[in-house]
Order: structure tokens, then sequence, then C-alpha cells
């Protein structure tokens, strides 16, 4: 994949975050928080690697749907990922303790290989379990993530979301 590519995709997705942002003050939408996570992946054929991401939240006030683009990395045996991705989660008990959630998406992975300098991009499928740990005024979460690409990954991730309302 050309550097023209990967910009043009980057840009493509960020401005689709904003107009998110933008089309939630007349509809049911709203930015409600950004974070990061961190864990630990396993990539198929490859070692387990440290796996870093940023995502954004929107959802509706007090409703269990949630919608979540993320941008996640991983580098490991001179092979690297990075992956956008639209995830979007259901939040089972919206009560004041731990919260459960179950989620699917889909993401794009642009995997390139420094030997060879190599690279491939490729649709993937995103299943999503988790616990969210409410906090003052941070959301603390676990979860864990399975990835079905030319690359399958498994991965189980930690992080925060602080709150954009």
């Amino acid at each position: 994949m050309t550097k023209r590519m990967k910009l043009f995709i980057v840009v493509a997705l960020v401005s689709s975050v904003m107009l998110a942002g933008s089309w939630s003050a007349s509809h049911a939408f709203g930015f409600a928080g950004a974070g990061g996570k961190l864990g630990y992946s396993s990539p198929e054929e490859f070692d387990g690697t440290a796996e870093v991401a940023a995502h954004a939240e929107f959802a509706e006030e007090n409703a269990p749907l949630h919608l979540q683009p993320n941008v996640m990395y991983w580098n490991v045996d001179h092979m690297r990922d990075l992956s956008p991705n639209l995830d979007v989660t259901y939040q089972f008990d919206r009560g004041s303790g731990v919260t459960p959630y179950l989620g699917t998406g889909m993401g794009l992975h642009f995997m390139n290989d420094s030997r060879t300098d190599r690279g491939s991009t490729n649709v993937g499928m995103n299943v999503i379990g988790g616990l969210k740990f409410p906090a003052t005024s941070n959301q603390f979460f676990v979860e864990g993530r399975y990835t079905a690409s030319d690359v399958t990954q498994i991965a189980l991730m930690g992080g925060v979301t602080f709150p954009g309302r």
C-alpha cells in the first residue's frame, strides 16, 4: 500500500469521527469520551506482543449501544499491523456497578513485513467482550478481542475512557 493511500485512509477516518461529532448535535448519538488501551495480542503465526490503541466513544444518553471508532497497533517478528476499526458495543447492565458488554465491528489491517518491505491491506471482523468499571469521572475497562482477518488475532486489553460530556 502506498503512503498516499495510507494518508487518504487516515484522513477519511479522522473526517468520519469529526462528522459523527457534528452529526450527533442534531441526532441521538453524542460524543461520550475518548481514551486509550494497552494489552497483549497474539497474532496467528507470530509471537505474542504488546498492542496499543486509541479510541473515541459515541452514545445516546443512557442507551446501551455505543459506537467506538479506534486505531490499534502492534509490531512483532518484523511484522506490524496498524488497524483503524469501527466497533459497536452493547452494555447489558446500566447500573452503578460493573457493566458487562459485548460487541462487534470491522477494521482495515495495514500489515507490513519489514524484512521484505512488502505490505498488504485486508478487512477484518472484530468480536469483543468486556467489563467496564466506573470510577469518579473516568471509566476503566478490560476486554477480550478476537479479530478474524488474514492474520487472526486474539487480544486481552485494559484501558480508560475519559468523559466527553
